[in-house]
């Protein structure tokens, strides 16, 4: 969920995934989460958490587009450790901040269609299905002891528990590596362009969602 944190808005044109003839039809779905598969919406987590233009500055700044989210993503911080400097470099109390983790968990919502989309590619013989996802350790622990459809994967690779991040080739080396991955037999779904790009150079084809009926559309004739 870096890369969204990062740049509220989404970037700016979708990248499409397309199949040429020569090659095998897709055997594994790839997915993104936050922005795919649950909400992120950074900020109307903002907004929603406080009232004043200035505090929904610095929590901007301080929390959201501080590299310590991003070392977060990583894993080289902990979520106690982000509340800590946070709340030091806004004056605020911790206890807070704390709240700020709350709130962001609770606003990582299913999005339905997305959802259903998973369990219909699920159903199909022969697919795959793994996750690939820039997000805390904690957080991902908390998504997937809430909804059993992360039950539905294969395989999930957190950026946290690997300490890599998207874009980063590395951490699309490691997804092939791990699951033993034919790429030209793959595709992975993303909302931000730049990982859409990155995963592309790394020669995983991809598509970048903008909305579940956008996706099905393009990933059809793929399967």
């Amino acid at each position: 969920m870096t890369a969204a944190a990062r740049t509220p808005g989404r970037d700016s044109r979708p990248a499409i995934a397309t199949r040429p003839p020569s090659l095998a039809r897709v055997r594994n779905v790839v997915f993104d989460f936050g922005g795919v598969l649950v909400n992120w919406r950074p900020q109307e987590i903002i907004d929603s958490f406080y009232a004043e233009p200035h505090m929904r500055d610095a929590l901007r700044t301080h929390a959201f587009q501080h590299d310590d989210w991003l070392d977060m993503d990583r894993g080289a911080l902990d979520e106690a450790s982000v509340v800590r400097r946070c709340a030091a470099r806004m004056a605020r109390p911790e206890r807070e901040l704390s709240a700020l983790f709350d709130h962001v968990r609770a606003a990582l919502t299913p999005i339905e269609p997305t959802v259903a989309l998973l369990r219909e590619l699920r159903a199909r013989k022969g697919l795959k299905l793994y996750g690939l996802s820039n997000m805390s350790e904690t957080i991902f622990a908390y998504l997937d002891g809430r909804h059993d459809f992360f039950k539905l994967f294969d395989g999930i690779v957190v950026s946290a528990a690997v300490k890599m991040v998207k874009p980063e080739a590395a951490i699309y080396e490691h997804l092939r590596e791990r699951f033993e991955l034919d790429f030209a037999e793959s595709v992975f779904i993303d909302d931000l362009a730049r990982n859409v790009e990155s995963a592309r150079r790394a020669g995983l084809p991809a598509i970048q969602f903008e909305t579940t009926d956008q996706v099905r559309r393009e990933l059809e004739p793929l399967l």
